[in-house]
Formats: C-alpha cells, structure tokens, sequence
C-alpha cells in the first residue's frame, strides 16, 4: 500500500462547519488554488443558519471535488459534535479512492503549494502516519505569527493530514470526545501503534479565529483543563503547562481556568472515555518529556543557552 500511496498521494478533505459563512469563502478558495487539488472535499454544514451553505453550494456547483453535506438533527453545541460531523463526512468517501484523508477547519488558509509540499513529506518518510502544517495565528500588529505551543511532535486538528493505514490503526474516523481533544488521542493513538506524527514549521497554516475564542477565553481554558484530566494528562505535566500558560492572554485568568477545570475533574475522579492501554501510553510519553525538560533545566544551571533552547525546551510540554 505505501508504494501505491507514494506513486499517487491521492487525498480526500473534511470540514465540519457551523456559522462559518465570515471565514469558509477564504478556505474554499484556498483549496481550488491548490497546485495539488483533493480528489474530494466534504464541507458538512453541522446545522447552519448563515450563508455557509450558499456559499459552499455556489462552489460546490462548479467544482466537482467539493461535496455538500447537511446535518439537520438536533443535538448540543459541544466538541463531540464537531467529531460527529467530521464523521459524518467521511461517511461519504466510503466510495472514493484515495491514499491520504485529512481534516481542515473551515476557517483557516494556507499557500497553494501547501499540499503538494505536504504529500511530498509523505513520499520521503514512509513511517510518517500523520502530518501538518504550523498554525500562524494574527497578533495584535496584524501580523500572523507562528502559534506559541506548535510544536513538531504534535499536529493542529485544523490541519491534521493522515495517511491512510494509519487512520485505519487509529479508528477510522474521530473520537467523540465531551470536552474536545480528538486531535490529541489520534496523534498520540497512531504513535502508540507505531506511526510517526510530525508538524513541519516550512508549511504554515494561516487560522483566522483564535483558537477558544468561539466559546470565549476563559471558558475555553477551563474546558480545555477538563479535557486534560479526560485524556489522562499527568497532575504534574499539567501543572507545568499551565505555569508555562501564566503569561499568555488571558493572562493569570486563564491559567487559574485551565488548572480549575482539571483539579474540577481530577478530585471527583470522573470517568476518563479513554482507555487505560491510552492513558498509560499517554503518561509515559508525559513522563519522558518532563524528565526530558529537567535535564534541560539541570543544564541551564551549569551553562548558558540561547532563546532556540528555550524555546526547544517549552515544546517539552506541549
């Protein structure tokens, strides 16, 4: 299958979208100018009442590769949602052949080379099970600027491009998840079943909303706690991350948040939807990190390290 994969590099695209009609025209166009197009992209409009789906029709009209795929049920606004519609969208490519399926939110751009570059990394390292961009988020200058916790070992949900075996290894399709983080448990599942997950810094990934900001700040870092404990995130390595968190915005209030919500989760021992076989992976990759970032730290003492070492070692935690 890897020989095939690397003699055509066909992909496939899902986007789950609700009320993305300010951002997803931005996207859309973003793929049709792919020096590499989709054989196929499933937009599924998750119960919209904007214009996102007239204007996904209205290209979808004129590109083939571009399906529309409507969710009307009724059901909660939450991260399992969002899993649901992707699925539900890959439901659709039951029928479509192709080597790599990827996952884009509908409000992020990228360059027209992005996946022929992408495919291209695939190609060099047959190993490579997942792979991604580096997100660039928009500072208050205007400027767009790589994301503080990118990190290589870890790919952006908004970008998460797998090969095919192994997102057949990882489940086929997303985790629905009550506090977010599918993301992180198909990453770190193709890991644990062999593959290697890389994010490259050469290919960057424009996002045009700030990641929380949908649900606000605040109530996003106490979510994203509650995720933390949920996917079985050590007391210490999230102790350190949201020490690390202290100075980002919402500074200090989102930090208290993030550590509220997993000391609101962890005391009562609530039920992690996880397996035990993951959460034991996902602490020994933890452990090893933070023995990692103590070493480093141990070597600060003795020697002084430029801000690349610095910044190597906050990636530790991420």
């Amino acid at each position: 299958m890897q020989q095939a994969e690397q003699r055509r590099g066909l992909y496939v695209l899902v986007t789950a979208a609700f009320n993305e009609g300010k951002l997803i025209e931005d996207t859309i166009r973003s793929i049709i100018s792919q020096h590499c197009r989709p054989v196929k992209w499933v937009i599924v409009s998750d119960g919209s009442t904007d214009q996102t789906d007239a204007i996904v029709a209205r290209y979808a009209a004129v590109n083939q590769f571009i399906q529309l795929r409507r969710l009307t049920d009724d059901h909660p606004r939450n991260f399992a949602a969002q899993a649901h519609a992707i699925n539900a969208g890959i439901t659709q490519l039951a029928a479509t052949n192709f080597d790599f399926i990827g996952n884009l939110d509908a409000d992020i751009t990228i360059a027209p080379s992005y996946f022929q570059e992408l495919l291209q990394k695939f190609t060099e390292d047959p190993e490579l099970g997942l792979g991604g961009g580096f997100v660039h988020e928009k500072c208050a200058d205007g400027v767009f600027r790589s994301r503080r916790d990118n990190s290589a070992s870890s790919v952006a949900h908004a970008v998460q491009l797998f090969r095919r075996a192994c997102f057949q290894a990882v489940g086929g399709g997303y985790v629905a998840l009550p506090y977010g983080g599918p993301d992180t448990y198909a990453e770190v599942t193709a890991r644990m079943r062999g593959w290697r997950v890389t994010s490259f810094p050469d290919l960057q990934v424009m996002h045009h909303r700030t990641t929380g900001s949908a649900g606000g700040l605040v109530r996003g870092c106490f979510r994203q706690g509650r995720m933390d404990h949920s996917l079985g995130t050590l007391p210490l390595f999230e102790l350190m991350k949201v020490l690390r968190r202290l100075h980002i915005d919402p500074y200090l209030i989102g930090a208290a948040a993030r550590l509220a919500g997993f000391t609101f989760s962890y005391y009562p021992r609530d039920k992690r939807p996880v397996s035990d076989e993951f959460v034991a992976y996902f602490r020994q990759e933890q452990s090893a990190r933070l023995l990692n970032l103590f070493r480093r730290k141990s070597k600060k003492s003795v020697q002084p390290l430029s801000p690349l070492h610095m910044e190597t070692g906050d990636r530790e935690l991420k």
